[in-house]
Order: C-alpha cells, then sequence, then structure tokens
C-alpha cells in the first residue's frame, strides 16, 4: 500500500479532520486548503460518490461533466463575475480571461439552451462530481473549508413551480437516504436558511459538530430548525413560533438546496413553448453535496480517541487482517494468514492484509486509526482455538469464530 500512518498529528493543522486524515494516510496536504487523496483517500471518495450517484439515479438525474474553466461573458450576464470574491482567474495567452468554476448554474443553463425548446423537453435533471475552486479567505479547517475540493452539484429544469417543488422534496428524501447510509442521519437537520435572491427560504442540511462554523436553533418539538441568520422575530412570528423554544447548536453545512426560479433563465433567455406555442421562462432549481467536506465531517464526528470509525458504507476495505507473527516470515501464523487473505479476496472480499514485520501493538494502534469497521487478527492463540479473533471497530465487540464462519460473514 502507497501510504504509511503516522504516530504524531501534522503540525500545521489544528482541525480534527485534518489531523486525522493526514495521520491514517488518507490524504496528504498540499497547501492551506489543497488536499491530495492517497490509495485510502482516494477508495472511500469514490465509494461515497458511488453511494450519492445511485440516489440521484434514481430521482431520475443524469450524469455529465462539465468544464473547469468557465466563459465570463455569460457571468457577466447575470451579474457574478465582477461582484463575487470567490473566484480563481486567469490569463490566456490571446489576453482573454477565464474563471476556475466554483459553481455551475450560468454554465449549464447555457448548455440547455441547446436542449430545451419546447415543454415535451422538461423536466430535466443532470448532476455532476468535479473538482471546484473558490478563493476562501479562511481555508483552515481541513476538509470543511478548502480551496479545492470535489462538488455534487445537480440542476433541475421545470415548466412550473410546481414541477419544482416536486422535484426539490425528491431531492430532500435522496439526501436523507444518504445520510442514513453514512450513519449520520440522526445528526443531520434539514434546515431552513435565507432564499436570498432566489426565493424566501432554501434548506440546508446541517451535520451536529462542535467542529461547524455555524449556528443552527433547533425547535424542542423539532420540526424547526432555523439557520442563525434568519433565526428573527419576524420569522419566528410568521411560523408563530417563540425563540425560548429552541436550543442553539455549532453544525456542518454538507448539503444545500435551492429554487432558483428564473434567476438564470431569464437573463439567459432559457426558454421554451408551452401547449398553446407560448414562450416561457424554465423554472430551475440547484441542488449542493460536498463529497471531500462530507468525508471530512465524518472523520469529525465518527472518530473516537483512537482514530477514525467509517461506516461500513464507504470504507476502503470492509476488513482489517492483522497477522501476529513473533517468530519471523515462515512462521505458521503468516502462512495460514496468507492462504485465508487470499481466499477471503478470492470471493470478492475487500481485505487490508497487514503483514508487516511490526509488533502486535503498532498494528492494533495502526488499525484503529485508520478505522475499518472490522478487524481480524490471526496469532497462535486464535489458531489454536480454530480461526481468529473478528472485532468491530465501532462497538469494540469481539469473537472468536472459525474461518468458514468469517468468510461466510462478509460474502456479497
Amino acid at each position: 500500500m502507497f501510504s504509511k500512518t503516522r504516530r504524531e498529528d501534522p503540525k500545521d493543522e489544528t482541525a480534527l479532520n485534518a489531523k486525522l486524515l493526514i495521520r491514517a494516510g488518507f490524504v496528504s496536504k498540499e497547501m492551506a486548503g489543497v488536499y491530495s487523496f492517497l490509495p485510502l483517500g482516494l477508495k472511500t471518495l469514490n465509494k461515497l460518490n458511488n453511494l450519492i450517484r445511485q440516489e440521484l439515479e434514481n430521482l431520475p438525474a443524469q450524469e455529465i461533466e462539465m468544464t473547469g474553466l468557465q466563459n465570463p461573458d455569460i457571468w457577466k450576464k447575470t451579474d457574478r463575475w465582477d461582484n463575487l470574491s470567490v473566484w480563481f482567474k486567469t490569463e490566456l495567452s490571446d489576453n482573454g480571461v477565464v474563471g476556475f468554476g466554483w459553481t455551475h448554474e450560468e454554465a449549464i443553463t447555457m448548455m440547455m439552451k441547446n436542449h430545451i425548446h419546447s415543454y415535451r423537453d422538461l423536466p430535466r435533471a443532470v448532476y455532476q462530481i468535479q473538482t471546484k475552486y473558490r478563493n476562501e479567505e479562511r481555508a483552515k479547517n481541513g476538509l470543511l473549508r478548502g480551496r479545492e475540493f470535489l462538488m455534487k452539484d445537480l440542476y433541475s429544469f421545470h415548466a412550473t413551480e410546481d414541477d419544482l417543488n416536486k422535484f426539490y422534496e425528491s431531492v430532500a428524501s435522496a439526501y436523507e437516504a444518504i445520510f442514513s447510509k453514512l450513519n449520520l442521519d440522526t445528526l443531520v437537520y434539514r434546515t431552513r436558511a435565507s432564499g436570498g435572491a432566489f426565493s424566501q427560504f432554501s434548506d440546508e442540511f446541517q451535520l451536529l459538530s462542535e467542529a461547524g462554523e455555524d449556528i443552527i436553533h433547533i425547535h424542542q418539538a423539532g420540526q424547526y430548525v432555523f439557520n442563525n441568520e434568519i433565526f428573527k422575530p419576524e420569522v419566528l412570528s410568521s411560523f408563530n413560533l417563540d425563540k425560548q423554544d429552541f436550543r442553539s447548536s455549532k453544525a456542518i453545512e454538507i448539503g444545500n438546496i435551492f429554487k432558483l426560479g428564473t434567476r438564470f433563465s431569464s437573463p439567459l433567455e432559457l426558454l421554451y413553448l408551452d401547449e398553446k406555442g407560448q414562450k416561457q421562462e424554465v423554472v430551475m432549481g440547484s441542488y449542493g453535496l460536498g463529497p471531500s467536506r462530507l468525508l471530512g465531517a465524518i472523520a469529525e464526528v465518527l472518530s473516537d480517541n483512537r482514530g477514525l470509525v467509517w461506516p461500513e458504507s464507504i470504507s476502503p476495505f470492509q476488513l482489517h487482517l492483522l497477522a501476529f507473527d513473533d517468530k519471523g516470515k515462515k512462521s505458521e501464523v503468516l502462512t495460514k494468514a496468507k492462504k485465508f487473505y487470499h481466499q477471503l479476496t478470492d470471493q470478492g472480499i475487500e481485505v487490508l492484509f497487514d503483514d508487516r514485520s511490526l509488533g502486535a501493538g503498532e498494528k492494533m494502534q495502526d488499525a484503529d486509526l485508520i478505522g475499518l469497521p472490522w478487524r481480524l487478527v490471526i496469532s497462535e492463540k486464535t489458531l489454536s482455538l480454530g480461526g481468529g479473533e473478528l472485532k468491530n471497530r465501532q462497538t469494540k465487540e469481539a469473537e472468536i469464530l472459525p474461518f468458514n464462519e468469517i468468510t461466510n460473514r462478509f460474502k456479497a
């Protein structure tokens, strides 16, 4: 395996997620807010992306991949080229200028002008999972706030507000299904936030965590949750709510959904002909979810004092196999462990095999730090009892089982 664990925290990191992911060999820090993914990290990230894809394809939405370089002309039409500080921009050799995309509402609207002409072409929904760039002033919170990061951005196009509303709720349900598969459902709150120029409200999905930069307010009945920016008397009175009935908590925003209306279709002239042959503006929605930020958030909230604790749905491997070998490379323990490793992998079971010439304590520390859901120890003791010791990383429960029973537990 290409990557090594570390015993000490990196000196230039204060965020728990970055400390753990670097020490466990999942990411490598290149500069503030910029991280490379090593084999363990990339396997985890790819599994998370595929989990997201499964839910979005069911909406249905179709995957595309758009260019990272952005044409300033279309962004000027929506007044978002010169008035926003998040841009990274660069000059071209022919004296032109392009921007590095931080979101893609303008670009996808222009693309859809070639695909939407009639009410028969609606609705449409497309998404991408793509690297984005934002000139963050405070890139100091590990993967939670990066200058270069991975984003899933989904865009929907509709003939009516009613159709947008239905799809909007289906996306919210898809997000909730994703969070449930990540063991985060009890920690994530759908939170009302300002809709800005788009609508009265948008929705954020906020993960309770002391590492969060947001403050959310949760009603005692659990039905209403508000972002701090709209937790105002006039908003509460419109819902007939009392401020005293809320508790406040720090949280990490891991997703958001917006009803854009005609904010982009109007200036960029994305129109369709209705059933009467009349031109109408397409109604749009935008839906964001950050896989790399979500990975960092999971490291924050599901870890313990020993290291990472990955949900089984996105763990880079199912099982961490440790051979406790005190007699050298030709011992019976190592021979049995290698044989069982091949038996498991031949059946499609994902196994990380620690066959290094290290002591048992060091191997167990690394296993806890890396945080795979299951650890299997093979030693002289377990062989004398006819198998290996299987331990759950989350519950800490352990038992010695025969090899065939272990294999059956992990069969797909």
